[in-house]
């Protein structure tokens, strides 16, 4: 009898498998936009499909649990990083075609739901994979290549398209980008089918979709009678309204003409500032905001950590007020709103965690959660560019401080816990923005 082979070191597929989650989500929900913006696409359109795409993560909890159905999550995990591998090479070539914005949105969607599925898959052969005192161990791995890959594409990326607009124009600058994407995330996939551990799943073999229907129902159900869930829904809508709009309009508004009320920066100087400064600083807000809650609670934290959510729609509303000259100047100011960003976003994850996910079924419930609040940002995302386009930059930027107002008030009508457990450093190493 041939001796089982030896579990494979996390070390060896954590990495890679947490590198390609954060990849697929950054394409659609960030890079996507920014070519858009390059290709002379109006910002309410950029705003509006960009904003259906995320969809795909706010109703990922809804098909989750028949994924249980497979016989293991590596099976799963493979499928969809090639899924997305096809998707990206999809990209290079609709970017060509004349009616070019339909087909790549529609190819987006393809990237989305394969993405969304991914991360499902991914979160739960983790889980399935490792002890508990491993998947500790590990999470700052988890984090640390989650980010990497926004390193890659709003930093590496975008210098490599801003050079390649210059030599042979924007669209065959993004089919090659995408062609190179597609390329790097085929190789991933076939090392991951490689290294992957093989953890089935942990059900019995008699489960069908009918038990599975009827489970998600309880969980729905019980989810919606926990006190006070509805007034806890509107907060978490509220906390992402200004964000949603903000972190959407933000990235275009740099990049659009001075004469149109923007900055007129290069797409590399926006790669230059969003993924270097830009993204380390908000690494560094989410650890820092992350002990102080630990150390004050999240009851008396929360009203900080949303007036810190509110510094980059006040950096905003000042660069459009002053639109300075200087890379410099913009660079230091972007940095500043990132790490405010950071900092504040802590507070929504361990509201989560701590005030809507206690229960029977508390991942499940706190996967609902998470939904309900991608849902909000989404919503926020959508009409961001109707709004932009009515009032123009500067008046727009101050209507995203006004919109922090609501939840600033109602957090204080919401069940809120006193205090954080010493976990709370790390909450939001991973967390999309």
């Amino acid at each position: 009898m041939t001796a089982p082979a030896p579990a494979r070191s996390p070390i060896r597929w954590v990495p890679s498998l947490y590198f390609v989650q954060g990849l697929q989500f950054f394409v659609v929900m960030l890079i996507a936009g920014l070519m858009f913006k390059n290709m002379g696409t109006p910002n309410d359109q950029i705003a509006r499909w960009t904003g259906v795409l995320g969809l795909a993560w706010a109703f990922k909890p809804l098909w989750s649990p028949f994924l249980e159905l497979a016989p293991s999550k590596k099976s799963i995990v493979v499928l969809c990083q090639f899924t997305g591998a096809i998707g990206l090479a999809l990209m290079a070539l609709a970017i060509q075609l004349p009616m070019f914005f339909a087909a790549c949105i529609a190819v987006l969607f393809l990237l989305a739901y394969a993405s969304a599925t991914h991360d499902i898959a991914c979160d739960g052969l983790y889980m399935a994979s490792l002890s508990a005192k491993l998947q500790a161990a590990y999470a700052g791995w988890q984090g640390a290549f989650f980010n990497a890959s926004k390193f890659l594409t709003l930093g590496g990326l975008l210098v490599l398209a801003g050079h390649l607009e210059r030599q042979f124009g924007v669209h065959n600058a993004w089919s090659t980008i995408f062609a190179l994407l597609a390329l790097l995330l085929a190789a991933l996939a076939a090392y991951n089918a490689w290294a992957l551990p093989r953890a089935a799943r942990e059900q019995s073999h008699d489960l069908h979709a009918a038990a599975v229907l009827r489970t998600l129902g309880e969980v729905i159900a019980d989810f919606l009678r926990k006190p006070g869930i509805w007034l806890a829904i509107l907060f978490i809508v509220l906390f992402r309204l200004a964000e949603g709009q903000v972190q959407t309009i933000g990235p275009l508004f740099l990049i659009e003409p001075r004469d149109k009320g923007g900055l007129g920066l290069s797409t590399e100087q926006v790669g230059g500032i969003y993924g270097t400064a830009g993204t380390a600083a908000f690494l560094v807000g989410s650890i820092l905001g992350g002990y102080f809650t630990a150390w004050l609670g999240l009851k008396r934290a929360m009203p900080i950590l949303i007036v810190a959510m509110a510094v980059p729609n006040i950096v905003f509303y000042y660069l459009s007020l002053t639109l300075p000259t200087s890379l410099l100047h913009t660079g230091v100011a972007v940095s500043i709103e990132m790490f405010g960003y950071g900092f504040g976003f802590v507070g929504m994850i361990l509201y989560l965690m701590q005030a809507v996910a206690p229960g029977h079924f508390q991942t499940a419930h706190y996967a609902l959660g998470s939904g309900v609040m991608q849902l909000g940002f989404i919503l926020a995302k959508t009409i961001s560019g109707d709004i932009q386009i009515a009032l123009g930059y500067e008046k727009f930027f101050l209507w995203t401080i006004a919109c922090g107002v609501p939840a600033l008030l109602l957090q204080f009508f919401v069940r809120m816990p006193g205090a954080a457990p010493a976990a709370a450093a790390t909450a939001t190493e991973h967390q999309p923005a």
